[in-house]
């Protein structure tokens, strides 16, 4: 992968990065719900990695004992991420990277999760390759994000305002990561789809050998 489409991605995130709670706190009940983090993030155990953590929205719904890491390619996420850490008197390891090069060794981790990011990356099926990589056998993959919808009517409408999206914030409204999951190796074990069939979460393992 070539370095500009990453160095785009982390102008465009720390662009946002002063605005992004407030725009979440504004639109994610709306457009994704208010249980979905707290979903993702309850099944979290062990060791435990946070994929484009950005400002840190899911430490709050994190079970107590997990020990928790962040990667993110924005600095200015990921101070904030550090900021919220700090207020919730929470140790995270944080580190600046991008998601589809992951900073770790294979088989470091017992979870991996993503919400709301893998709209957003530069290569979706790198980051979900990499998270494989990471993994320990047995361990488990939790992703949430919005998707391209099954209704064409939707579907439409979503490739019109990813003509927007894609320009100002680099986010992809049509991706869909569950057959990548599954083309990286991973056994999903729940699929559940909302708001119309345009918001997915995930559960999947990857398999012991």
């Amino acid at each position: 992968m070539t370095a500009e489409p990453l160095d785009r991605n982390r102008r465009i995130w720390d662009r946002m990065a002063p605005g992004y709670d407030r725009q979440m706190r504004r639109f994610e009940p709306l457009l994704i719900g208010r249980d979905q983090r707290p979903w993702v993030c309850a099944q979290a155990q062990g060791d435990v990695l946070d994929v484009a953590i950005g400002t840190g929205l899911n430490l709050p719904h994190y079970p107590p004992g997990t020990r928790l890491t962040g990667v993110d390619l924005s600095p200015a996420m990921l101070a904030a991420a550090g900021k919220r850490a700090a207020g919730l008197g929470l140790n995270v390891d944080l580190a600046e990277a991008p998601a589809e090069q992951l900073p770790y060794g294979d088989a470091t981790f017992d979870t991996v999760i993503c919400t709301l990011s893998l709209c957003s990356v530069a290569d979706d099926r790198a980051t979900i390759a990499e998270m494989h990589r990471v993994l320990r056998p047995g361990g488990r993959l939790l992703l949430l994000d919005h998707v391209a919808a099954t209704n064409r009517l939707l579907l439409t409408l979503q490739r019109l305002w990813e003509k927007v999206t894609l320009r100002f914030a680099g986010d992809y409204q049509t991706r869909h990561p569950l057959p990548l999951v599954q083309d990286a190796g991973f056994v999903v074990e729940e699929s559940q789809r909302s708001k119309l069939g345009t918001v997915e979460r995930l559960r999947a393992i990857k398999p012991r050998r």
